[in-house]
């Protein structure tokens, strides 16, 4: 069955690198991937996918589906393809669209013969806004028994865990007045600087985990006017959610206090919450197998080392999920980077799009295939994750 499914991803591998090339050359931000969506729908059309999109009420998700011979396990391979605003596909999201759109097509290529179901789920706005957040919260996930993907790296890495994260946006409101008469006016910005200061203070209250970064989006128009609006924008992180949300609270009530300095009214406002990862082992393990068998050697990840955050984290806490790496560019390369967008349309970038279609792929069949593969990552999944699902 495995060489069945090699063989498909073999002989789709063009359509593949023209799918991960489109989409590589015309950069679509959170929401806005109209073209992306499109393609993907398109291909897996012509793959004999029974396609919905939009999805879950956004325009640029989308939900395909293949049945097989009779009822059975439910395989998910999740697409992302957003791209980083003024940078592209700098995080390679390219590739992983075309990644999961092979993997589909490949697994499904032998469900005449099998039991179950392969689905592959656009996922938008992973760089900002959580479409994974959404589509869990609306249900996408229900009667899907294994989510899979894959995501570019510099190494070739399983089992990455991470962390959660929210952006929050802070707007103080006060009187513009000029400067020769500064106390007719309420300074919006000397509370926003008061509130940074209190964030230095709050940082030795959270657990050693918790990072936060920030920058101001607005603090007045000239300096001889007292400016009536400062507006500033942050990122933050925790081991989870919960404590995420703690940390929200506490950002809250510090703007209350920063404001109350100047006499300003102040605005916070959270995005959705990207939760923390927890990757399945078991399924890693099998995907590592897998990928040994395509010739590409797997770590584990250095336990020292830092990570970012995913809204796939968000379905790893409803279902067993995998969210494995493979490398792109040396490790001198860092994501987020130009080299790094070169590196999503290179060569080596090519073969991981192949690569990983195969592995993911080969991964669905094991657990098509394997009812003991599925048990034991179902227990993990009960025991590890399903806890903190709240």
């Amino acid at each position: 069955m495995k060489q069945r499914i090699a063989e498909k991803a073999d002989e789709i591998r063009q359509e593949l690198l023209r799918l991960s090339h489109d989409i590589h050359g015309c950069p679509e931000t959170s929401f806005e991937e109209v073209h992306a969506a499109a393609w993907q729908k398109d291909m897996l059309e012509r793959h004999g996918f029974t396609v919905e999109m939009p999805f879950c009420g956004m325009e640029t998700s989308f939900r395909a589906v293949r049945k097989g011979r009779a009822s059975g396990p439910v395989i998910a391979f999740l697409s992302e393809y957003d791209a980083l605003k003024g940078l592209g596909h700098a995080c390679g999201h390219n590739i992983i669209a075309a990644s999961a759109v092979g993997a589909g097509i490949a697994l499904a290529s032998v469900l005449d013969d099998a039991a179950g179901e392969v689905q592959v789920i656009g996922t938008p706005a992973e760089e900002g806004g959580g479409g994974k957040i959404y589509l869990v919260e609306r249900g996408a996930f229900r009667g899907v028994d294994f989510a899979l993907m894959m995501h570019p790296n510099t190494k070739n890495i399983i089992g990455r865990g991470g962390l959660a994260a929210q952006g929050v946006k802070v707007l103080f409101t006060g009187r513009a007045a000029h400067s020769a008469t500064p106390d007719k006016g309420i300074n919006a910005l000397s509370s926003l600087i008061a509130f940074f200061n209190s964030i230095d203070m709050l940082r030795q209250t959270w657990p050693n985990s918790a990072k936060i970064n920030g920058i101001i989006t607005k603090g007045g128009s000239a300096s001889n006017i007292i400016p009536d609006e400062a507006e500033a924008e942050f990122t933050v992180r925790a081991s989870t959610k919960m404590e995420l949300i703690a940390m929200f609270e506490d950002l809250k009530r510090v703007a209350g206090a920063a404001a109350m300095i100047t006499g300003a009214s102040f605005a916070v406002d959270g995005e959705p919450v990207y939760a923390e990862r927890y990757p399945n082992s078991v399924m890693g393990e099998a995907f590592k197998r897998n990928m040994e068998l395509l010739g590409e050697k797997m770590e584990y990840p250095d336990p020292r080392e830092r990570f970012g955050s995913s809204d796939v984290g968000n379905v790893s806490l409803e279902l067993p999920t995998i969210h494995e790496y493979l490398a792109i560019a040396d490790t001198s390369v860092a994501g987020h980077t130009p080299a790094f967008r070169e590196a999503a349309a290179s060569p080596r970038g090519d073969d991981v799009v192949i690569l990983a279609a195969k592995g993911l792929a080969f991964t669905g069949w094991d657990l098509l295939s394997d009812e003991k593969l599925r048990e034991a990552s179902m227990d993990e999944y009960r025991k590890k994750a399903l806890p903190f699902k709240k």
